[in-house]
């Protein structure tokens, strides 16, 4: 899922905004800040997590992997054109930095304790989407 969101203009600066997510059951946050143009993250899965991926400085290239069918999607996310990706319950995700000092703020529906008993890791190369003339 992706939810769109939008930028507005004026003589004192710039807003920024994701107006239509709902932070319903939403209980924690954090912020990931990658120093270096083309860094990877990945891969990282939940069976019963759900994650909301938003890029407020920079940009990246986010996978998405369902753990089921391995069906693999791709997201290039900026902070320049403002969206949420949500990343549901039984997938993976990955991502790699477009840009140096790049900022992710990630909202999770579980609470640090009920994500650590819920914690896949797999290799970065697992499903290597990272190849950025393809995208």
């Amino acid at each position: 899922m992706i939810i769109n969101g939008g930028s507005f203009f004026d003589e004192r600066g710039e807003i920024k905004f994701v107006n239509d997510f709902n932070f319903e059951g939403i209980k924690r946050f954090y912020q990931i800040q990658n120093y270096k143009k083309f860094y990877i993250r990945a891969w990282h899965g939940h069976k019963f997590e759900t994650k909301y991926f938003y890029v407020s400085q920079g940009a990246i290239l986010l996978g998405k992997v369902n753990l089921e069918s391995y069906k693999v999607e791709k997201f290039v996310l900026t902070a320049s054109q403002p969206k949420i990706i949500k990343i549901p319950n039984n997938h993976a995700n990955g991502f790699m930095n477009l840009t140096s000092n790049t900022n992710i703020i990630v909202f999770s529906d579980k609470t640090l304790d009920e994500s650590k008993g819920d914690d896949i890791r797999f290799p970065y190369d697992k499903w290597n989407i990272w190849n950025i003339e393809n995208h």
